[in-house]
C-alpha cells in the first residue's frame, strides 16, 4: 500500500500536475493540504476518473485540507476537535478518515508567522489540541498516521542552514516541543530518503533559487503509531515533482506500507 503526503498550494494551480503524478505513482492514499479552494469548487470528478474518491475539509482561498483514496473512504472526521480557532474562526486544517487497513490525518498545522505573533501562540495551542486528538488513535493496534505539512523542522539537520533561522518560526523550542509530545504519545517520525543530496528536505522557497541551490527545510512529516512504523517498507521525498513550470514549493512524501 502506498500513502503519501504532499502540500499542493492551490489544487485549481496544480490539478494537472496533480492527476499525472497519480496516475504515474501509484499512490492509494493521499493526503493533500493548502487545496485554496470551496468544497463545492474541489475536482472531484476528475479524481474520480482515476478511481479516487475524496474526502474535503476546506471553505475558500486560504487553507483546506483532503484525503484521496483509491482503496475506500471511511468514518470521516472534518476538524480537529478541541480547535482553539484563530481570531474567532475556526480554519479548515485538519482532516481524518480510514482507507482500507490505514487510519489517516491530513494536516496543515498554522504556520505562526512570527515567535511573539497571536499566531504562534495559536500554533502551540492548535499542535496541544491535536496531541490530545490522537492519543486514542496513537497507542491503538490499527496502523494510524498523521501525515501533512507540520510548518516545523524537527532538527537543525532538517534545514540548510540552522544559523538562517535563528529567532524565527519552524525551529523554535516550543515548536519542536510540541513535536516531542507528539512522539510520546505513541507516534514515530517516518523519515523518508532523499531522492538527491543528503537531506530528505521537502520544502523549498520559490524566491532566491531556494530550490536549485537546495535552500530546503524537512516540515511535511508522517508521524505514525508503532503498528504503522513497522508495516513502513520504504518512504522517500519526490522531488521530482518540485522541478519546473507550474510545480508547488513542496514535494511529495511517499511510503510504503506492509500492510
Amino acid at each position: 500500500m502506498r500513502i503519501a503526503t504532499w502540500n499542493v498550494n492551490s489544487i485549481t494551480a496544480r490539478l494537472p500536475r496533480l492527476l499525472a503524478w497519480l496516475e504515474s505513482s501509484g499512490t492509494d492514499v493521499l493526503c493533500l493540504q493548502e487545496a485554496k479552494v470551496a468544497e463545492d469548487q474541489f475536482p472531484f470528478e476528475p479524481l474520480r476518473e482515476l478511481g479516487y474518491e475524496a474526502a474535503v475539509h476546506a471553505t475558500g482561498r486560504w487553507n483546506g485540507v483532503a484525503v484521496l483514496s483509491r482503496v475506500g473512504i471511511e468514518d470521516v472526521v472534518k476538524g480537529l476537535p478541541g480547535d482553539p480557532g484563530y481570531d474567532g474562526a475556526v480554519e479548515p486544517r485538519a482532516l481524518s478518515a480510514t482507507c482500507g487497513p490505514v487510519r489517516v490525518w491530513s494536516v496543515y498545522v498554522p504556520n505562526g508567522r512570527e515567535v511573539g505573533h497571536p499566531h504562534y501562540a495559536y500554533k502551540l495551542e492548535w499542535f496541544e489540541a491535536l496531541r490530545a486528538a490522537v492519543a486514542g488513535d496513537a497507542q491503538g493496534s490499527r496502523p494510524f498516521a498523521l501525515l501533512g505539512d507540520y510548518n516545523v523542522a524537527p532538527t537543525d539537520d532538517d534545514v540548510f542552514d540552522a544559523a538562517a533561522f535563528e529567532g524565527s518560526t519552524h525551529v523554535t523550542p516550543a515548536e519542536r516541543a510540541a513535536l516531542t509530545a507528539l512522539r510520546e504519545a505513541g507516534l514515530a517520525d517516518v523519515v523518508p530518503r532523499p531522492l538527491k543530496y543528503d537531506q530528505p528536505f521537502t520544502y523549498w522557497d520559490y524566491r532566491q533559487l531556494a530550490f536549485p541551490k537546495n535552500r530546503g527545510m524537512r516540515i511535511d512529516l508522517v508521524y505514525g503509531n508503532a503498528p504503522f512504523a513497522r508495516a513502513v517498507k520504504d518512504a522517500y521525498v519526490d522531488r521530482e515533482e518540485r522541478k519546473g513550470k507550474g510545480a508547488s514549493d513542496h514535494a511529495p512524501v511517499v511510503v510504503d506500507l506492509e500492510v
